[in-house]
Parts: structure tokens; C-alpha cells; sequence
């Protein structure tokens, strides 16, 4: 079985057994699959909105979102077998003012995750969002599970 770890701001889709991992702090990752065609993917996204300056990039929920939806189709799968999970969005990063919403990227990216979701007609079986910790997730092709560890802050010491 193949398996690949998946960097921030990338997307990766297979058609055969595959265990895809990838490591989550205020990023998000949707995994998406379709029990038909067996078909499965996950994109890992650092921000919620592409600004349109530039090329777009995966980095960009609103750009990885669709473009993940698109290879997983091109496949064979149709949306309305697709079926999501999403994890990720923590508040990992110590931020002056927790309040305000706009220094608050997990949140953000979570939000885009979830509209572009329901936009699309992609239900949403599972999530493991928010919270303050970061997150390990394993996806398995074959069957659609994911094994999840959550990730505690730690102190560290300079050495």
C-alpha cells in the first residue's frame, strides 16, 4: 500500500489503497472519499482565502477545497456519493487579543471548510475541529478511517 505525508498548502488524491498523513496546528486538512469508486484524497490548507494576487495555490482553503473535489471526480467519483471529514483549526499560536476573530486563523479556515462543503452538496460525515491543540491524522484509502492523536503544547527550553 502506498502511503505519503502530506506537506502544508498540498492536496493529494489516490484511486488504490493508500494511507495518507499529515501533521495540523491552525491549518485545516478535508478528506474526502467515495465509497463507489473507493476514491479518496486530503488537502492541507494554511489560510482561508486566496486574495487573487498570484497564482492560486492549495495553500488557500478556497482554492484547495474545489481542486480537491475536482481530482477526487476525476476518478470517477460522483459528488453525491463524496463524502468529507475535517480536522484541524486549532488556536496553537499565542495571539495578543483571542477576541478578535481576524487574528484567529483556525477559526477562519474551519468556517471555509464547512461553507464550501455544504455549498458543494459534500456531506459531512466526522470533524475534529478547533480547541488549542495541534493534531497527527492518518487516513486510510481503503475504508475511510482516520486515526487522529491530538498534540499537546509543550514548554520548551533552549538548549
Amino acid at each position: 500500500m502506498k502511503s505519503h505525508y502530506l506537506l502544508p498548502s498540498a492536496i493529494y488524491t489516490s484511486d488504490t489503497p493508500a494511507i495518507i498523513s499529515t501533521l495540523l496546528g491552525s491549518c485545516v486538512a478535508v478528506c474526502l472519499w467515495d465509497p463507489v469508486t473507493r476514491a479518496g484524497g486530503m488537502s492541507h490548507y494554511l489560510l482561508p482565502l486566496w486574495n487573487a494576487e498570484g497564482l492560486p495555490s492549495p495553500k488557500y482553503g478556497n482554492v484547495a477545497i474545489p481542486k480537491l473535489i475536482e481530482k477526487i471526480q476525476s476518478y470517477g467519483a460522483k459528488k453525491n456519493n463524496i463524502t468529507a471529514k475535517i480536522f484541524g483549526g486549532g488556536a496553537v499560536l499565542q495571539v495578543a487579543d483571542r477576541r478578535n476573530r481576524f487574528l484567529n486563523v483556525g477559526a477562519r479556515n474551519i468556517e471555509i471548510a464547512f461553507e464550501i462543503l455544504k455549498k458543494e452538496g459534500i456531506w459531512i460525515q466526522n470533524y475534529d475541529v478547533g480547541g488549542n491543540t495541534g493534531r497527527k491524522i492518518i487516513m486510510n484509502t481503503t475504508d475511510f478511517k482516520i486515526r487522529l492523536k491530538r498534540i499537546k503544547k509543550t514548554n520548551m527550553q533552549e538548549a
